[in-house]
C-alpha cells in the first residue's frame, strides 16, 4: 500500500491496534510486543506495506521494552522527523513508503554501533531468513 491509501482502506487492512500505532502515532506498552524477545534470523518489514526495514543482525536488547536495532537495512526505506509531542523533542521513525509510524531513534548507544531505533513490534512483520 502506498501513502495514497485512504484511511478507510487502512482501517480495513490493519487491526485496530496496528491502526492506532501506524496511522495515529500511538505506542504499544513496553515489554508486550511480540518481537521484544524475538531472536530468529530474518528481516523485519513494515506491517503496513511490507517494505524491508531492519535486519535481525542489527537487533539488540536495549532493556527498554521495545525491539531495538542499531541501524535500518536500507536508510531509503525510513524517514525521520522531529517529534515534539509529550513535552519531549525526539526523532520519529516512519516507513518512507507508506508513512506508517514505527517508533523513535535515539543516539544513546556507543557511536561505533550506530543508534537505537526503538520500534513498536506491532508496526513490524517478520520474514524468516531462508537456510539456503
Amino acid at each position: 500500500m502506498e501513502s495514497k491509501t485512504t484511511e478507510d482502506k487502512w482501517k480495513e487492512k490493519l487491526t485496530k491496534e496496528q491502526y492506532k500505532v501506524l496511522r495515529e502515532k500511538g505506542t504499544e506498552a513496553p515489554f508486550t510486543g511480540k518481537y521484544v524477545k524475538h531472536h530468529e534470523k530474518g528481516i523485519y518489514k513494515c506491517a503496513g506495506c511490507g517494505a524491508p526495514l531492519f535486519s535481525s543482525d542489527d537487533k539488540f536488547n536495549s532493556g527498554t521494552g521495545w525491539p531495538s536495532f542499531y541501524k535500518p537495512m536500507n536508510k531509503d526505506n525510513i524517514e525521520e522527523k522531529i517529534d515534539k509531542s509529550h513535552g519531549m523533542v525526539r526523532s520519529e521513525v516512519l516507513c518512507k513508503n507508506c508513512g506508517g509510524h514505527l517508533g523513535h531513534v535515539f543516539d544513546d548507544v556507543p557511536k561505533n554501533k550506530g543508534c537505537r531505533y526503538c520500534i513498536n513490534s506491532i508496526s513490524l512483520d517478520f520474514e524468516l531468513k531462508s537456510l539456503n
